[in-house]
């Protein structure tokens, strides 16, 4: 990566919205691919997304969106994904233009369903993209926040410091501060891990469970976070940090957090199906729990809220029996 390097943004969803209005106060020009041709051409009349962060207005001579996916990574050097893990695969499958050569960074917060991957792995599978040339942005981060341009911090996590460093200066803004790492495993991982704990205390909230219980789960959350890096992907990494136990936080408690809205409906009676089509947005933890449990099928953590939540979405326990159950656990 060097200062000429061409940036691209991969997604329209909220995220995607919120990493571009961060990264044009620091570039004169940015690649924006958005598949709706419809939402390109109003961004181009309107200068907003109509759909995500619609309050955000941008500077469209900086912009150049296309509904094109093989013309954004052809002109492209470094690409930013921030579409969710679950369409990552049929968004990919239609292009003719090689990731060779290009700097591939993930801000999904999921896993690549069927593949069990993330999305540094699946990269490094399926593309051949050595681990080298990926990285990540992670949090405590929620997109609604940026919008509102509240002082946020994001973790930019790469192998080489360099790479992080020149994505983290690109990020960095007066209401953006960053944080490097170079570790891209645990913190993809614990990115992912967080959802789901985020939807067990989601279902705690919604069956009525108070805040005092709320604290004992998210603890016992972090503990499960911090034994599966621990016993996958050992490292001196301190978990107690904001890119680790800061993003668990946020996503358990915040209101903007969809992990937990979605739990939260769970818990009030809701099936996944209608809880799904009443938020309109992806809660990766749904995905990301079925993938985690196929996983540790191998791994063999001990993963009991994990469990509980896979449970209740996928074996259709009820909430109420599967979260008593779950209380006998926590210490």
């Amino acid at each position: 990566m060097n200062e000429h390097s061409r940036i691209g943004v991969i997604g329209s969803g909220s995220w995607a919205t919120a990493l571009v209005k961060v990264l044009l106060n620091n570039v004169t020009s940015l690649n924006w691919y958005i598949r709706n041709v419809e939402t390109v051409k109003f961004i181009k009349k309107n200068h907003s997304n109509p759909k995500y962060l619609s309050s955000v207005i941008f500077e469209i001579d900086k912009l150049k969106i296309s509904d094109n996916l093989d013309d954004t990574i052809k002109h492209s050097d470094i690409l930013i994904l921030a579409i969710p893990a679950a369409f990552l695969k049929d968004a990919l499958a239609s292009i003719k233009e090689s990731f060779e050569g290009k700097f591939i960074i993930s801000a999904i917060k999921g896993i690549v369903p069927g593949d069990n991957l993330t999305v540094a792995e699946y990269f490094n599978q399926h593309y051949k993209i050595p681990f080298d040339n990926i990285g990540i942005i992670s949090g405590p981060c929620h997109a609604e926040e940026v919008a509102l341009e509240r002082l946020s911090y994001l973790t930019v996590a790469c192998k080489d410091e360099q790479n992080a460093r020149f994505m983290a200066d690109n990020l960095q803004c007066r209401y953006i501060k960053t944080v490097l790492s170079k570790d891209i495993y645990g913190i993809e991982y614990a990115s992912v891990l967080k959802n789901i704990i985020a939807i067990a205390a989601g279902i705690a909230h919604g069956l009525g469970y108070g805040d005092n219980f709320l604290a004992v789960l998210i603890s016992n959350g972090y503990k499960e976070i911090k034994r599966f890096m621990e016993q996958t992907y050992a490292s001196k990494r301190k978990a107690s940090n904001s890119a680790y136990l800061g993003d668990l936080l946020v996503t358990c408690y915040s209101q903007f957090s969809r992990n937990r809205t979605f739990g939260t409906m769970i818990g009030k009676g809701y099936s996944v199906k209608t809880a799904q089509l009443e938020m309109n947005m992806v809660a990766e933890g749904y995905y990301a729990v079925a993938c985690i449990k196929e996983i540790n099928k191998n791994r063999k953590v001990k993963m009991p809220i994990t469990d509980a939540v896979y449970n209740i979405l996928y074996e259709k326990i009820s909430p109420v029996i599967e979260m008593k159950i779950l209380t006998e656990t926590f210490k």
